[in-house]
């Protein structure tokens, strides 16, 4: 197990191209090094993930729960992507640590939760220099001690896991699949009924993670805030670097905002869209080999991803030379309209089809406005037409949380086909996006892409937005932009 689980490297972690060395200098390494203490305190933030594992406990009494983290990605050859824990067991654990295994073990009244990670190695071996999970090549790790204080977690040996998965009945074992391969492999599935591919029983424990996730608790609440704060000052940042009479590249204003993701969070939460001009019309543009230009707007749709991995997810429109034409803003104002009125309608109990038909009712009427319907509002708006949505491909929003469409695997009739509850965050993001090929719309009209995107946590009696820190309304907008390029550029910190 420990082989495969090292990328296919060698037991002892070694790499291909690591050198023999003479047996003078491994003696000479083994020698004279002081031991080190790790000062670790629990986390202000243990009870939390203490309560989510309590009600996952209780969702499932009698039953075992393998929750693992997953592990490094290879980027090309030997290399590997930046590591990013699994979203489900970071909620469950607040462990960012790779390859580890949550295992939730049934006692009678609940769950005996244990932590299975990689510890730090002893120096009287030579992992600490030669293996690639050695100390002088990737830094100090927790011992199981340690990880125990800060998580408030019992830990075992990540060695220890085969054996424990191998006495596990798979009748009574339920598994995050897709995240780890080994863990896959060791726990047989249950020859019972599927489900999208795997076992009902392993789907049912990844719905009800993200169900207990569509309500946030207050310090979650804080981590998205947080995020969200730093995506403002990130936003500041590529303003104050967009000049009004000339072209920058679309990579220079994901490069500066992604400075701040890396400075001020963990880094930024997807990949950012910065759509100059006619890329403002594809949704998800994330080459961002365009330039922008004075005339044209610029559409930037990025989010911080905080410290604890909650990410924001913000989009703004901006008119390049500090102006919208008559034109942008009639459009603009429309996507605002829309956008305010799906803010507006949001509280607990509301279903949320009910904010997403607010929100294209009155894009479908800045459409008829704009003279491009070719058909009535309301037979625009039937379930057999939606002819508007040719202009407005996606929906009005998504869940945020640790994941930027959070909750993914909840139900339907808890989710899309549900009804919105105190706690929720959502994105608020209506578009209409004019395709420079679309012969439907007037020339000037194509290659107008416009969204305004907020996160806005549903309130006991409304809707709170927590991204108001950036103007939305067309003359904030433009007041803003010219306060942010007077101010000039600055280096986080």
């Amino acid at each position: 197990m420990t082989e495969q689980r090292t990328g296919g490297q060698p037991a002892d972690g070694t790499e291909s191209h690591d050198p023999d060395f003479p047996e003078a200098f491994l003696s000479f390494m083994r020698q004279g090094w002081q031991d080190s203490t790790l000062p670790v305190n629990p986390r202000p933030e243990v009870p939390d993930h203490a309560k989510r594992r309590a009600a996952l406990s209780a969702a499932f009494p009698g039953e075992t729960l393998v929750i693992p983290t997953g592990g490094e990605k290879v980027r090309a050859n030997d290399t590997d992507h930046p590591f990013r824990p699994g979203s489900d067991f970071a909620y469950l654990t607040g462990d960012h640590d790779p390859d580890s295994v949550l295992v939730l073990r049934p006692n009678g009244s609940g769950h005996d939760a244990t932590l299975f990670m990689r510890p730090r190695s002893s120096r009287l071996t030579d992992e600490f220099f030669r293996s690639r999970h050695g100390e002088l090549w990737v830094g100090r790790r927790h011992t199981l001690a340690e990880k125990s204080t800060e998580l408030g977690l019992p830990t075992a040996d990540l060695t220890e896991l085969e054996a424990t998965l191998a006495r596990l009945a798979p009748a009574r074992t339920r598994v995050l699949r897709g995240f780890d391969a080994e863990v896959d492999a060791a726990v047989r599935r249950y020859d019972g009924p599927r489900e999208d591919g795997q076992p009902s029983r392993d789907r049912e424990l990844a719905i009800a993670i993200s169900e207990l996730k569509l309500v946030k608790d207050e310090w979650e609440i804080a981590q998205l805030q947080d995020a969200i704060d730093a995506t403002v000052r990130g936003f500041e940042d590529v303003a104050r670097v967009l000049p009004a009479d000339r072209g920058v590249s679309e990579r220079l204003l994901e490069g500066v905002f992604a400075l701040r993701a890396r400075h001020d969070g963990n880094d930024v939460g997807y990949s950012s869209i910065v759509g100059a001009g006619e890329h403002a019309t594809i949704l998800h543009w994330v080459h961002n080999h365009g330039v922008t230009r004075p005339g044209e707007l610029l559409l930037m749709d990025m989010g911080v991803e905080g410290r604890n991995l909650y990410t924001a997810d913000v989009t703004r429109v901006l008119p390049v030379d500090g102006r919208f034409t008559a034109l942008q803003r009639q459009v603009y104002d429309i996507v605002y309209a829309s956008q305010q009125a799906g803010i507006d309608v949001i509280k607990p109990g509301v279903a949320f089809k009910d904010v997403h038909l607010t929100c294209m009712r009155v894009l479908a009427e800045g459409l008829a406005e704009l003279g491009l319907l070719p058909v009535s509002v309301d037979e625009a708006m039937d379930e057999k037409s939606q002819v508007y949505r040719r202009w407005t491909l996606h929906g009005f929003g998504h869940m945020l949380g640790l994941d930027v469409h959070d909750c993914a695997n909840a139900r339907k009739e808890r989710y899309r086909d549900g009804t919105l509850g105190e706690g929720y965050v959502l994105t608020v993001e209506p578009g209409l996006y004019f395709q420079p090929e679309d012969e439907l719309v007037p020339a000037e009209l194509r290659g107008v892409g416009i969204r305004i995107e907020d996160d806005v946590l549903v309130t006991a009696d409304g809707a709170r937005n927590l991204s108001a820190g950036l103007p939305r309304a067309a003359d904030e907008v433009e007041s803003w932009l010219a306060q942010q390029r007077e101010a000039g550029p600055r280096l986080p910190g």
